[in-house]
């Protein structure tokens, strides 16, 4: 399978490394604006995860410009978007009315009205859009999916996901809430579409937080209102620009016991009400690889991505909305209708 990158930054970068470890897939193009990224150099580049980019031998590699350019390339069969989140839908429409398939990062899109023309296009080229929620494809989320669905932890009573970093770095755009979305589209998104992806449509959902996005702060408290669910709980964001680590975790409980994982230090584990734990066998696999390959399969064999549909990554971006008018109305409740 031929596929093709657009953007070249910290998620580009990334992606391109999941790349060039798949058997089956081949690097066709590269686009960017860059020329320092498009010469193969991306060593300075950083981001939340890991340590900094390396360089690329892109001499083999056809190296584009323009979104044009990439595509009207018949040796690419499909595209990995890694451009700044006001980007996504146009350019994912674009290249689907180009017959391409289509990996775009999270989030989707910043409104409904965007995700759903990015699906209604899809549907009409007959071709694959995937949204890229890694989330989905790591180790410690898929260990607690499997200890729900095999009944490990019972009936959840009360669930909390939290996530923040520093402010990235990756440009002014960053700051523009109207470009990016801020902290809770760029952040939680992962947590707002795995508590969507674990136990469905909340009832209501209510928040409070503090914005000042030229600080580079913006966090937020939600809770989704879930009928038999004491809470469901996500919360984090930025934490100002600079060295401001990284930190993801979760602990989720039920009547049989409570799955907990922290990425600073504790690894996922089982505390089951009997008092015995156990610590689940991970997949020794890096998850954006997980993902793209996944991806590709679908491409490939011409089904849905059943594991990462969009129509539930548009439903993340329809809770991320509310959660945000939530906290701008000082935590009101609201209905949930995604």
């Amino acid at each position: 399978m031929r596929i093709g990158v657009i953007g070249l930054g910290f998620m580009g970068s990334t992606h391109l490394k999941a790349i060039a470890n798949i058997p089956d897939a081949r690097l066709a193009a590269v686009m960017d604006v860059d020329e320092k990224r498009l010469s193969g150099d991306l060593s300075g580049i950083q981001g939340n995860l890991g340590g900094p980019a390396q360089s690329f031998d892109f001499s083999a590699i056809k190296r584009y410009r323009t979104v044009e350019e990439i595509a009207a390339d018949p040796d690419v069969d499909s595209v990995d978007i890694c451009l700044p989140t006001f980007l996504h839908a146009p350019v994912t429409i674009q290249l689907l009315r180009a017959g391409k398939h289509v990996l775009v990062e999270k989030p989707m899109a910043l409104s409904g009205a965007e995700c759903d023309q990015m699906i209604a296009e899809a549907r009409k080229q007959n071709r694959v859009l995937m949204v890229a929620q890694v989330l989905r494809f790591a180790p410690a989320y898929q260990a607690l999916r499997r200890y729900m669905q095999g009944g490990s932890v019972g009936q959840v009573r009360s669930a909390l996901f939290r996530r923040r970093c520093a402010v990235p770095g990756w440009g002014p755009w960053e700051f523009d809430s109207a470009k990016s979305g801020g902290g809770i589209f760029d952040l939680l998104i992962h947590d707002i579409d795995m508590c969507l992806h674990l136990f469905g449509t909340p009832d209501a959902v209510s928040a409070t937080g503090h914005e000042d996005m030229a600080h580079g702060i913006d966090n937020i408290l939600a809770q989704l209102h879930y009928p038999g669910i004491g809470f469901v709980a996500v919360t984090g964001g930025w934490h100002h620009a600079g060295a401001y680590p990284f930190s993801m975790e979760f602990t989720v409980a039920g009547d049989n016991g409570v799955v907990e994982y922290d990425s600073a230090g504790r690894p996922p584990a089982l505390y089951r009400a009997n008092s015995e734990s156990e610590t689940p066998v991970l997949v020794d696999k890096d998850f954006y690889q997980a993902e793209i390959e996944y991806f590709l399969d679908c491409c490939r064999t011409g089904v849905t991505p059943g594991l990462c549909p969009p129509e539930e990554s548009a439903r993340s971006v329809r809770l991320a909305l509310l959660m945000l008018e939530s906290r701008r109305k000082g935590g009101e409740r609201l209905t949930c209708a995604l």
